[in-house]
């Protein structure tokens, strides 16, 4: 006791029985609001938009590297995901959907605008959001110079780089995210990052592109 407060301390096994207890809670809730968005309830939409906004808008963001063209995609999504609430099953369900449609809307958009990097390392840096993830460091394959690099690599291994570093998902997700075979996306995933550390090896010695 100090000063009158009480500090509370939890022990591992305490915290073990909390966290499934609020994970189930929240899945809970997941699936109320989308029973009630399926029927048609704005307000319910309205949290479901305010839940996972910021992973999508992270995820074109950091692919289309223009924060008005990720804002403009990302209101394409939830759009078409308020047209198509009957077909998700879950929370979980949910997530990999806005994932996947938002993945191939930003290939989309690349491919028909032909997007390559057109500002400064120091402007990209700027314009870039935060990570999605609240954990104190972001992925260093998202940080500093790495990003520049990133955004030169093609449309499809860039978004494989993005949903494994930035989404932190395994190689099978992204295939079914994609629509992809496995071995394609850690294919893409080993020459991307072979061409990532040897890009990332000229910049540091300054060898001119």
């Amino acid at each position: 006791m100090n000063g009158g407060v009480a500090k509370i301390v939890r022990s591992p096994a305490a915290l073990a029985r909390i966290y499934p207890v609020v994970a189930m809670a929240a899945a809970q809730v997941g699936s109320e609001a989308l029973a009630r968005s399926a029927r048609g309830d704005p307000t319910a939409f309205g949290w479901i938009v305010r839940e996972h906004q910021a992973m999508v808008f992270s995820i074109a963001c950091h692919f289309l590297r223009d924060r008005s063209l990720a804002e403009e995609l990302a209101q394409e999504v939830f759009l078409h995901l308020h047209k198509n609430l009957h077909a998700i099953q879950s929370p979980a369900h949910l997530v990999h959907w806005l994932r996947k449609v938002t993945g191939h809307r930003c290939i989309d958009q690349a491919r028909r605008r032909k997007l390559r990097p057109a500002v400064s390392l120091t402007e990209y840096l700027q314009r870039a959001p935060e990570p999605a993830s609240t954990g104190p460091v972001a992925d260093p394959l998202l940080a500093g110079v790495l990003r520049k690099l990133i955004a030169r690599l093609p449309e499809r291994a860039r978004m494989i780089v993005i949903l494994r570093f930035q989404e932190d998902l395994e190689p099978a997700e992204i295939a079914g995210i994609l629509g992809i075979p496995l071995g394609t996306v850690k294919s893409n995933l080993h020459r991307s990052l072979a061409v990532l550390r040897a890009r990332l090896e000229r910049e540091r010695k300054g060898i001119p592109r």
